[in-house]
């Protein structure tokens, strides 16, 4: 039986620099080294203003820049970049993203017809083992997630908006991110929305990526009101609803 190909570059990637060049080069170089065949395009949106490292810089992609007149959140400018998606795939990958070899072809490879979102597993920085799965984001959850005995879902349900891997007819489905989230929560409803369209949310146990963690909500309290103010819009959401009626708490 014949090795199965990919349809010629699939992939359009969606990355958002804050003030982040310095972490997107060595991504793009990696993108570069061990993606190439996959990606049609990088989509990248300076949300703020910054020196430019990457100026004279080429790879084997266009890199089609949106320079912001003014920050947007994580979703807009993600929904921003779609617009200009004219592929199968659309991947939004963070900054901080790292790469040992080509994660992009195998996860697409592997794809069902209803695999609506993709993602390989995810190495935090000191890790020896990939992040646990998670869990339906609840107060309880959040709580318990770290502590010992905490039993992680053998299937998750939701993923980080860290590497999303995203059919582009499921995203305009679902029309993409909800812009009410500025940043944190948009991933969580984003993966519930897709779930309840009837697309599903499949991750790759043998891929990896490592994660570069910039921890920002810990540190700051702007930040840090963010991550509350986007939870409470969770848990008062309709998707959130609808998905525990529909998956029993799962």
């Amino acid at each position: 039986m014949p090795t199965p190909s990919l349809p010629h570059k699939p992939i359009t990637v969606s990355i958002v620099s804050h003030g982040q060049l310095s972490l997107i080069q060595p991504l793009l170089g990696q993108l570069d080294r061990w993606c190439t065949d996959s990606i049609e395009k990088v989509v990248l949106t300076i949300n703020i203003p910054e020196t430019d490292l990457l100026g004279g810089m080429r790879w084997s992609f266009p890199v089609e820049r949106i320079e912001n007149p003014a920050p947007k959140g994580f979703g807009a400018n993600h929904n921003a970049a779609f617009t200009r998606c004219a592929t199968p795939w659309f991947l939004v990958l963070n900054p901080d993203i790292r790469l040992d070899g080509d994660v992009l072809a195998p996860l697409i490879l592997q794809a069902g017809a209803d695999s609506g979102l993709l993602t390989p597993r995810i190495l935090e920085p000191g890790k020896s083992a990939p992040e646990a799965h998670r869990a339906l984001i609840t107060p309880v959850e959040i709580l318990t997630r770290n502590r010992p005995g905490y039993a992680a879902p053998s299937v998750p349900s939701w993923i980080p908006g860290l590497f999303m891997l995203f059919r582009s007819a499921t995203y305009a489905q679902i029309h993409g991110f909800d812009e009410r989230f500025f940043m944190y929560g948009e991933d969580f409803d984003i993966c519930a929305r897709t779930q309840l369209a009837g697309w599903k949310l499949e991750v790759a146990e043998k891929l990896l990526a490592r994660h570069e963690a910039q921890r920002a909500s810990h540190a700051s309290r702007r930040h840090l009101y963010w991550h509350v103010t986007s939870l409470l819009k969770v848990w008062t959401s309709r998707a959130f609803w609808r998905y525990v009626l529909q998956h029993g708490g799962r």
